[in-house]
């Protein structure tokens, strides 16, 4: 959880300073570094190889921890938008509006959150 707690806290400095493009990437790097986190903490029985992509964690998160498990589907889905969003601002010409990066770093900061109460990642983040 440190590393998503470290992307966390650089999207909000890049949306600070109106890096919108960067700030996505990063709340969605935040949210992916967690899930995978979660996923190894909670015993999730996925192959090797499934933490090692971020296909392979967004694939296993929806059904090992939300389907059945303890992650609420309104913060499940936060991941999948987050992906959909960091697509545009990595690889099209368009960038992000300062309101969605907002939104979308809100969104990490809700999920990091979140996903701190699973248990084996229950500790305090230190998210601004």
């Amino acid at each position: 959880m440190a590393k998503a707690t470290t992307a966390c806290a650089s999207a909000r400095a890049l949306l600070d300073r109106q890096d919108t493009d960067g700030a996505c990437n990063q709340a969605y790097y935040a949210m992916f570094d967690a899930a995978r986190a979660a996923l190894l903490a909670t015993g999730a029985e996925v192959s090797a190889n499934v933490g090692k992509t971020p296909s392979g964690v967004l694939t296993a998160f929806s059904p090992h921890l939300v389907k059945n498990g303890p992650v609420p589907r309104e913060i499940g889905r936060l991941l999948k938008q987050a992906e959909e969003i960091r697509i545009i601002a990595d690889y099209s010409g368009d960038s992000i509006s300062p309101d969605d990066a907002r939104r979308l770093v809100e969104a990490a900061e809700t999920f990091l959150t979140a996903l701190a109460t699973l248990p084996g990642l229950q500790r305090p983040l230190n998210l601004p």
